[in-house]
């Protein structure tokens, strides 16, 4: 894909590597209604918002999805392994969305809406949402990267003080993730998970 102004390289990194002791086994290998992982969902929307668009996936593997390219977790936290994927990283991307693999509520539509609004300025750009600061669902521009690989955070917020970044208040359920077997219940319960129109993620 040609890289320009109007036409830029765009990249998922999704973490995956957490343990999801709240919900009894790890997050990213939890069934999708409809059929896949949490995971694996989560990468067919992103690729029906940006076909073609790359995917790494740090931590462990989607499961449906093992042809995905891998990077090692140290297992050290989300900091952490943030700075480990910059140092592993070498594609020449513009913007990368740095997602989660229990941020269940986005769809191409509201992933495409926040992207035109986050990627005005080429900064680390996140949203705030009802007073929470959420790394998780924001979007790093690359040339980021240099800076991030320099970092010794072990921490989110610390790292967030070492980079320059900006915070935008936004609204929708898309910033909710899961962290509770209530929640997860809550929201299957809702009718609305579904297979993204590609099917991409739920083959295998």
């Amino acid at each position: 894909m040609p890289t320009s102004p109007s036409h830029p390289t765009i990249g998922l990194l999704l973490l995956t590597g957490g343990k999801g002791a709240r919900m009894g086994e790890p997050k990213h290998a939890i069934a999708f209604p409809g059929g896949g992982s949490w995971s694996g969902h989560l990468v067919a929307i992103f690729e029906e918002a940006f076909p073609g668009a790359a995917v790494r996936v740090l931590g462990n593997p989607v499961p449906e999805r093992l042809e995905l390219h891998v990077v090692e977790d140290p297992r050290q936290g989300p900091a952490v392994a943030l700075r480990a994927w910059a140092l592993a990283e070498e594609a020449e991307i513009d913007w990368w969305w740095i997602a989660a693999c229990d941020q269940m509520h986005w769809s191409p539509e509201t992933l495409q809406a926040w992207f035109r609004r986050a990627t005005g300025e080429r900064i680390w750009t996140m949203g705030r949402h009802m007073d929470h600061v959420q790394s998780m669902g924001s979007w790093m521009p690359n040339e980021l990267l240099p800076a991030l690989r320099e970092q010794q955070a072990h921490s989110l917020r610390a790292l967030m003080g070492q980079l320059p970044h900006r915070i935008l208040d936004v609204d929708g359920p898309e910033w909710l993730d899961l962290d509770t077997p209530e929640e997860r219940k809550a929201w299957e319960g809702t009718g609305k998970p579904k297979v993204p129109g590609n099917g991409k993620a739920m083959q295998g």
